[in-house]
Formats: structure tokens, sequence, C-alpha cells
């Protein structure tokens, strides 16, 4: 974080940071300033493979310069690829592990064998089970449930073919695929070769390692975040809107306040039933507190959000600062985008920090593990916590009061339902308003925040920028709460912020501009989106035909990374922003093939900039001339058909 730039443009953020400061506490931003980035690092330039290193490769600083290579030989190409492909293996572990985890579970239920989870939504079940090729017809929800989930859970270690639900993908896209020899097996298989490509004196070629991260990165997004998404669904429900608000000013001062915090649902599902136990509100009324309130942070938010209009408290860089608040009670967390520095901040008051996985504990915090098998009641004894804890308050408690009203809950599944209707539930209605010019096209606006930018300003501009000029926008994780904190997740927002002919569209539906679709887990619903569109035709044969374009501002977790490849690669033109450079450009090569060559291939391409502004230019600029390939930049005249008109279509 610079220090002529302000740390946040969240005024709940600018409040707590002051009374950060003079709680004595430190913070992301305090660090983020004391804290120089190595550049070289920054730009994908160091090798740390091995003993010998680290080996520190950057650019010549003069233009025909010599480049340095590592002590094994290993040239400035090899050592970018290899790190840019490592951090895709990170983001698809995180993701494709949740996904597992989501998998033994569904099992479990399926089999009768833990209380508390079932499926919920039925047809989800049959529409799963048949993209996975199994059949239905005559069957009991049971057999059907206990084969799925078999067949998922296999699908992680899938040895040999390809992965499922590949096949959902359009024609045009699996025969590139095909091609190019990227079909991935089981994402843990491709993982784990990529950690052998990279392996000091293995695979020495950038582009057969950039190959090998292509296969990993759409083993997650067309496979175990896919199926953490579907049988999440299935598991839970799938997400249909709802009405809430978003901000730290959901808090409340004389109720116990619980956030959960991480990425799985598998645990807040239950907390959400445990915060309704009539024992347990009785509990918090003779510690003197009024209620039980129960809040999000992070994609952990997004999922109890979509399914149970739970509010949302913050995103990523306002962990910290709920705790400032004094008036957190616990903040319960799972896995993925967790500060360690959260128990040195909670030390300053009386928030209890409790960890639940078993893969990810934090020295200092509470640990209270969590059962599938007793869900609900390590559920109630994470809530008891809490309540017992309430009483332990010290300090002034400063709940800033700011939120905003937010619809969330748009699921693939239903945006197909309020587009079509409940007879002919189609995208067609989408397709129809990009082809006649309503619509400019679409964005799917993703991702994390980033302490060494403004945080949340670039969401904002760039979002604000793209609906401004008709541009639809698909959006999750933190970047959904972003554009929720600010109001642009409701019908009004249309009025302030969009372009004409998307607010006509929104008006006439009864959708806010911009349409928050889960959590990072959840962008195979863009995926699948994009999918229908095609499907529906009159836009192209593939996804890299729509006029459409990704983007990531301010991101910073390996996931993101995993997530723009398999978007890319799926042929989608995806920038990034939100630092002053990008993990590859210490190699010129490896630059070059990313950022052009890879839309030779696959139709998509990387892009980066660090100005928001210029990132909408880039998007809208790829969005027309997409639109003016497929013939769609001549203006059309709108007529008004009379019934002498209608007649003669006939």
């Amino acid at each position: 974080m610079a220090e002529n730039k302000p740390i946040s443009v969240d005024k709940t953020v600018l409040e707590l940071y002051e009374k950060a400061k003079k709680d004595g506490v430190n913070t992301v931003f305090d660090r983020a300033m004391d804290m120089k980035p190595c550049p070289i690092g920054a730009e994908g330039s160091c090798c740390k493979n091995c003993a010998m290193g680290p080996c520190r490769v950057p650019l010549p600083k003069k233009e025909g310069g010599e480049q340095k290579v590592g002590l094994c030989g290993a040239t400035a190409a090899t050592i970018a690829a290899r790190n840019f492909i490592r951090m895709i293996a990170g983001g698809a572990s995180a993701h494709s592990d949740h996904g597992r985890g989501v998998a033994e579970t569904f099992l479990l239920a399926a089999k009768g064998e833990i209380p508390n989870y079932r499926v919920r939504d039925t047809q989800k079940l049959y529409q799963l089970a048949m993209d996975m090729g199994i059949e239905i017809e005559g069957r009991e929800d049971k057999d059907i449930a206990v084969e799925l989930g078999e067949k998922a859970l296999a699908e992680f270690g899938r040895q040999t073919g390809h992965i499922s639900l590949l096949e959902k993908a359009p024609e045009k896209r699996k025969d590139i695929w095909k091609k190019e020899g990227v079909m991935p097996r089981g994402v843990d298989r491709e993982i784990v070769e990529i950690m052998h490509r990279t392996h000091m004196g293995v695979d020495q070629d950038y582009k057969s390692l950039l190959k090998q991260g292509t296969r990993a990165a759409i083993g997650d997004g067309w496979g175990g975040s896919m199926l953490a998404t579907d049988l999440q669904d299935i598991l839970f429900g799938v997400p249909v809107p709802v009405i809430s608000e978003a901000n730290l000013g959901v808090l409340k001062k004389d109720e116990v306040n619980i956030i959960v915090h991480g990425h799985e649902p598998l645990l807040s599902e239950m907390i959400v039933l445990a915060s309704h136990d009539p024992e347990l509100l009785s509990l918090a009324k003779s510690k003197g507190a009024n209620g039980i309130n129960l809040s999000g942070m992070c994609c952990t938010a997004n999922e109890v959000l979509m399914r149970h209009g739970i509010p949302i408290s913050g995103n990523f860089l306002q962990q910290e600062f709920a705790i400032v608040t004094g008036a957190v009670d616990a903040m319960v967390v799972d896995v993925q985008c967790i500060m360690q520095s959260l128990v040195s901040v909670a030390s300053c008051y009386h928030t209890k920090i409790i960890t639940t996985n078993p893969k990810a504990d934090i020295t200092g915090a509470t640990r209270i593990e969590f059962h599938e098998h007793d869900a609900l009641n390590s559920a109630k004894k994470i809530v008891r916590s809490a309540i017992e804890n309430f009483k332990n308050r010290k300090g002034e408690v400063v709940i800033p009061n700011h939120k905003s009203k937010m619809i969330a809950g748009f699921s693939h599944e239903t945006i197909n339902y309020l587009l079509g209707g409940s007879f002919r539930a189609s995208y067609k209605p989408l397709n129809d308003n990009i082809i006649n010019g309503r619509i400019r096209g679409i964005a799917g606006v993703v991702g994390c925040n980033n302490a060494r930018t403004t945080h949340d300003s670039h969401h904002l501009i760039l979002i604000k920028e793209l609906i401004k000029n008709d541009v639809i926008v698909l959006t999750t994780g933190c970047s959904a709460i972003t554009a929720a904190k600010e109001g642009l997740l409701t019908p009004e927002a249309a009025y302030e912020y969009a372009g004409p002919g998307l607010r006509e569209v929104c008006e006439t539906v009864g959708i806010p501009p911009v349409l928050h679709m889960g959590s990072c887990v959840d962008n195979s619903r863009i995926l699948m989106a994009a999918t229908a569109v095609v499907k529906d035709g009159g836009l192209g044969n593939d996804i890299s035909d729509l006029p459409a374009a990704g983007a990531a501002p301010e991101w910073m977790s390996e996931k993101a990374i995993s997530i723009g490849h398999y978007f890319v690669v799926s042929g989608v033109y995806t920038v990034f922003s939100g630092s002053e450079t990008f993990p590859v450009f210490g190699s010129k090569d490896v630059t070059k093939y990313l950022f052009e060559e890879m839309q030779e291939t696959y139709g998509g391409m990387w892009d980066f900039t660090s100005d928001p502004m210029e990132m909408a230019k880039k998007m809208i600029a790829h969005i027309d001339k997409k639109r003016k390939a497929l013939g769609l930049d001549k203006a059309r005249e709108r007529v008004l058909f009379d019934m002498e008109a209608r007649r003669e279509l006939v």
C-alpha cells in the first residue's frame, strides 16, 4: 500500500482503522506499508525450487542486454512458467479439495449415515446424475444419490480418460481441448504432475509447462469446483433470489455476534440451524443478550447469504476490522483466506477465534473441530461458546452505521427461470437483447481484495463503468460483496448507474444490473451461463464467440490464477488488476504466450492493467470486437408491429 493512497473506499474500514490505531492494533494495511513486495519475485523471476537458490533472473536493465539464468541453467521463461503453474496448482488444490470434502459429505448423506444432511433438490440430483452418465429411470432417489456420490468422489483421482463434466461444454470448445491434448484426467493427478514437472531438472520448456497448467486449471473449473457447486446445491438447495444486507453495520450491539468466515458451507449451514435453537436463544437471554446475530465474512458469507439471506459483515480485507468493533463474540473459521493475524487482533479485544477444520489450525486460536457425523451438536457447541463469551466484552463497542440492501441468489438455474419463465426457462431473452443491442455484452467480475491497492476501489470503478455502458455484470466472491456494500445489487441500481439499454432490461425483468452468483468456487455458474448462451443460439458456436469478458480486480490469491486460467482456456478474454505487475512479467516469452499467442489456440487470453478504468475500456473494446465479428455492430431500428405486419410474418 503506497503512502499516498487511501487504504479503502469503504467508510466502515476508514472509521475502524482510526479505532484500531487508538487501540494499538496492527492491521493488514499497516503491514502493507511496512513491507514492500520483492519486485523480482512479483514478476515470477525468482526460483527457489532447490537448495542452490533462490536464483533471481530479472529482465536485463537495457534492451538487448544479457539475460541471466539460474545456477542449473534455467531460463527466465522456464522459471516464470514453473512459478505460474505452481500457483495454478495451489489454487486448483484449494477449490478442488473443497469439492472433495463436499463429495465425501454428500456420499455419507446419500447413504443416510449423517442425520443433519439430506438431498434437498431432487431435480438437480437428476440433472447432475445424467450429466455424469448415471441412469435415473425407474430408480429410487437414494440409489441415484449413492451412485452419484461414489462417482463424484472417484472423479478427483481419475487416472485415465477425462472428467465427466467436460461433456457440458460447447462442442467446439471440447474439440479445441482434444486437439491441444489438455482434456484433464482427475484434478488430483494433474496437480501432482505439475509438482513433478516443476521439480528441479524435469520439464524445462515453458510451453510444455503451461500446457500442464492448462490441464489442471480445466480440471478445477470444469471438475472440482463445478462438482462442489452442484453437490452443494443438491444438499442445501439451489439458490433463489433473497433480500439481505451487507457491511459491518449488520452487527448488533445488544446481541451475541457470530461471524462465519472461510469458504465451506458444510459447517455454516449447521450454525444457521443452531443459531435458531430455542435452548441457545434462551441461554443468550440469560447472559444479557437480546438474541443471536449471525453474519458472514468472505465466501462462507456468500454461501449462507445465497440460501438463507444471512447478512454479510464484509469481505477479505474487513476481517480484522470486524474484530476491532469490539462486538464480535466469536469468529468461526474453516479454510482459505483466513489471516493468521486474527488471533493477534482478537487478543486486544474479547473475540474468540474458533478453528474448525482439521486441515486448518491457527496457533493461539480456540479449537472446536467440526464432525459431519455429529454436525448439529458441533455447531451448537460453537454457538454456546460464543454466547458464554458475550459477558467478556471490554472497551468501547463501535459498530459503524453503514450497511446496504441487496438481492442475491442468482444461480444459473434462477437466471434461466427469470428470463424465460416457468414453462420456457431459457437464456434466449438475454441473447435477443444482446443481439438487438440493449445489452452490449456480458462481464464476469470476480475475485479478491488486495492491500497493495485501495480496498474495493478497482471493483467499483470497473463495475460502474461496465454497467454504464450497458454491459451486464455477473459477480462472485469478494467482488460480489463489494458490489453489495455499494448498493449495486438492487434493481434500483439500474436507474442510477446503468446505461439506457441495460436499464430497460433490468426494469422489465426486475433484476439488478449486477447479479450475485455466489462464492468464488461458484465461478462454474458463470461458465454454465456462458455455455447456455451459446446453446440457445444466435451468438456463435463457442464461448470464445460471445461478446463477453472476464476480470479479477484486486486479485491476490493462487485461486484467482487458477480461475483466471480456466476462463482463458475456456475462451474468455480475462483481465487482472490490483497490483503494479503480474507474475510472469519477468519473462517476455511467457508474457507474449499468455497475453497474445494463447488467443490463437484457445480463443481467450490474459491481460493486465493497474488502472481499473483502463480495465473497463479493454473489456468493452473486446466486447465490441466480438459484436462486430457476429455482425451485431450495426444499429437496428426498433419497429412496433401492427396487426397487418404480424399477419405478413405468418
